[in-house]
């Protein structure tokens, strides 16, 4: 009889354990909000998480492998690598920003006209699009920012509009699936029109799914704005976005860690945005 109602003790204890851990994220989601907290905090305070500069530096210690003083260690002109990572977040991460805000509207606009609209605008912005996703996003990028200028906006420019089709492609097969739903068509014999079913229907239950793509385009910004600034069309020294300062390291073989320091946190960077992306669909 103890014994039984030990087990039932037990048992109890298990199962609101379970009901009490059954809301929390995984352990791996949280993770991810933790690097990705830091990152926005690298980017906004960088003089909170280091006292070196990312410009000057001391030539005596150049080259010097990670210590307790140099996490990072420092490059050729004795420059702190760590503090060339931490202030260069801001253009990294301000630019991959400005890159999804150009694909989220640009290619939710083009996706909500054709969705909604559907005959011969459908099919003009549909073969639009067509062209666009024909077209190799990194390749389009490189066209777009040889043609504008070698600066980091205008290679969040290129990668935001590379990004457009992606975003029409999944808005207007949402706004499709919403616009016969019965409570869109229930909204017509009420007698609402088309504006109302728009904004107050079809619009607020389609956004989600393009909401989920916008967290993990985010990260895919990352990397493109990075690879296009190791091959030079981003902005020059003395600037230390990501991809530049790979570029940079890689001339000195004796020094790895000018490669593996900010490679490493530009994977970290984008594994974490994608953790939360697939975590954010899952929950949806």
């Amino acid at each position: 009889m103890t014994a039984t109602i030990g087990y039932t003790q037990l048992r109890n204890v298990g199962t609101a354990s379970k009901k009490l851990t059954a809301g929390l994220p995984p352990v791996t989601v949280i993770l991810s909000f933790a690097v990705v907290l830091l990152v926005i905090l690298w980017s906004l305070v960088p003089g909170f998480f280091t006292s070196f500069s990312p410009v000057t530096g001391d030539t005596a210690s150049k080259l010097a492998a990670p210590s307790a003083a140099h996490w990072f260690g420092t490059d050729y002109l004795g420059r702190d690598q760590y503090a060339r990572v931490v202030y260069g977040t801001a253009s990294s991460v301000t630019s991959a920003l400005v890159a999804v805000l150009i694909g989220l509207v640009v290619g939710s606009i083009i996706g909500l006209a054709s969705g909604f609209r559907g005959g011969w605008l459908d099919s003009i912005l549909g073969r639009f699009v067509d062209v666009l996703l024909a077209i190799p996003g990194f390749l389009l990028a490189v066209v777009i920012v040889s043609s504008l200028g070698f600066q980091t906006i205008n290679a969040a420019i290129a990668t935001g509009v590379s990004a457009v089709a992606v975003f029409a492609r999944l808005m207007r097969a949402e706004v499709m699936r919403v616009r016969s739903a019965t409570y869109v068509e229930a909204s017509y014999l009420e007698g609402g029109n088309r504006l109302h079913a728009l904004l107050g229907h079809i619009l607020p239950n389609a956004y989600r799914s393009v909401l989920v793509l916008a967290v993990l385009q985010f990260g895919t910004s990352i990397l493109i704005i990075a690879s296009l600034a190791f091959l030079g069309y981003g902005d020059p020294p003395p600037a230390s976005d990501w991809g530049l300062l790979v570029a940079s390291g890689k001339t000195y073989v004796t020094a790895p860690w000018l490669v593996y320091a900010p490679a490493l946190v530009i994977v970290v960077t984008v594994l974490s945005v994608n953790r939360i992306s697939r975590w954010l669909r899952k929950a949806k």
